[in-house]
């Protein structure tokens, strides 16, 4: 079989080298791909953007490819499973309908609220005036999020009023787009964070490993919000009894209300939740795609051959599979360009990755790109450093071994991923 791959990130790369692990897989192709997936063998990038959905359908039928995997949010939200689904083709992905759970933050609400899923106590504006009298009114902390998609930085944790209504200001100024302009402004939560990513073919839910990503650019989770800064799976924190809890009182019931909706949800539906300190899980958000850097660290882990489970979920076969996993831990540390999640510089040479995976790591390519042979950096976001072990401890050791190896201008990481979980164990 051969597969296309839509994406440019370090999800897409995780999936396509995983997918390659399989003697099935014959070829991947990308669109667009990025560095890595020009230089991994039996991949392949394709210069088309990821809403050319007629470009893309043409390279599928003249080339016989079998499955469309979808690896980010915009082309789902764009309708690319509609308009492959309507043409009797294989992707992997929700439809426009049923990526609104990420596209539309009020819309998840909504619905949640529906189906009786806990989640924190948020109210939606469409006047920025407003939304900053019920800031003063419910005071702070409080978390102001754009409605709409914002590349994982349309979140703000506002510790004063000035810096809520700071981040209100932004977001009706247009800065994560100009239709529909919409704020959820949202109770704040302590907590543990934790990403469940669940595969669903529409009847059947299954989550994968639990993950927690670190989305804060600084250590001890200080700074602005980014994409992620790196991930570990599992996370100790999801005990067997709290996973049955997530399954029961937030995956199935949300299911159920798609279903309700008469939406036909087959893809990954991805929920970011909170822990409380009591042990509660809350859902902060929805996502409608794998999540990155936590596919990486997932990944990694995965026994059963992936596209086998993609292949059930779009078959509605999901069902028939019980997931195999490898023993001990994943992570996943991301190398960041010097100034992200603000400006930053593109074209940086990037060495050492080599010598990086000669200490037993695999080096994801997120914001990279070749340049006359020669690998540069091309987003804020750059590599994902990933690293498995028999123990947590392992893990974390083998990867930060090898991000030691890796060096372009400007290079930034965090150096506590996963310690959270180690200080909570001891």
């Amino acid at each position: 079989m051969k597969v296309l791959v839509v994406g440019n990130g370090g999800r897409e790369h995780a999936i396509a080298k995983k997918l390659l692990e399989s003697t099935r897989i014959k070829q991947v192709f990308c669109v667009p791909g990025n560095g890595g997936t020009a230089t991994t063998k039996g991949c392949q990038n394709l210069s088309l953007n990821i809403d050319d959905f007629q470009g893309i359908e043409r390279f599928v039928m003249v080339n016989n490819i079998g499955l469309v995997i979808v690896g980010p949010e915009l082309p789902l939200s764009l309708g690319i499973a509609d308009y492959f689904q309507q043409r009797k083709m294989m992707i992997f992905g929700p439809t426009k309908a049923g990526a609104q759970i990420e596209s539309s933050k009020s819309w998840a609400k909504e619905l949640m609220l529906e189906a009786g899923i806990p989640t924190p106590k948020a109210a939606v504006f469409t006047d920025a005036e407003a939304a900053k009298a019920y800031v003063l009114e419910q005071g702070t902390p409080i978390v102001i999020k754009a409605d709409g998609l914002a590349s994982g930085k349309g979140v703000t944790v506002a510790t004063t009023v000035k810096m809520a209504h700071s981040a209100i200001n932004t977001i009706f100024r247009g800065e994560f787009g100009t239709d529909n302009i919409r704020v959820v402004v949202e109770e704040f939560l302590t907590g543990q964070e934790v990403s469940i990513l669940a595969l669903t073919d529409g009847i059947t839910v299954e989550p994968l490993l639990p993950a927690q990503d670190h989305k804060a650019i600084g250590e001890g989770d200080k700074g602005a919000n980014t994409g992620g800064m790196g991930a570990y799976a599992p996370a100790p924190i999801v005990t067997p009894e709290l996973m049955e809890r997530i399954q029961e009182e937030i995956l199935e019931p949300t299911l159920a209300a798609l279903q309700k909706r008469k939406i036909d949800y087959r893809g990954v539906l991805y929920a970011g939740l909170m822990i409380t300190p009591e042990g509660e899980p809350t859902v902060l958000e929805f996502n409608c795609r794998f999540g990155d850097p936590e596919t990486q660290a997932v990944l990694s882990l995965l026994e059963t051959p992936l596209e086998d489970l993609v292949l059930a979920c779009c078959q509605q076969r999901l069902g028939e599979y019980s997931i195999r996993w490898k023993s001990g831990a994943s992570v996943c540390v991301v190398l960041a360009s010097g100034g992200y999640p603000g400006s930053y510089q593109k074209g940086k040479v990037i060495t050492g990755i080599e010598e990086a995976e000669a200490k037993g790591a695999e080096v994801f390519h997120a914001g990279t790109q070749l340049k006359q042979q020669q690998l540069v950096s091309d987003g804020g976001r750059v590599l994902g450093v990933t690293a498995a072990g028999e123990t947590l401890e392992q893990a974390i050791s083998k990867a930060y071994a090898a991000v030691d190896c890796i060096q372009f201008e400007g290079v930034y990481c965090r150096r506590d991923i996963g310690r959270r979980a180690l200080d909570d164990k001891n």
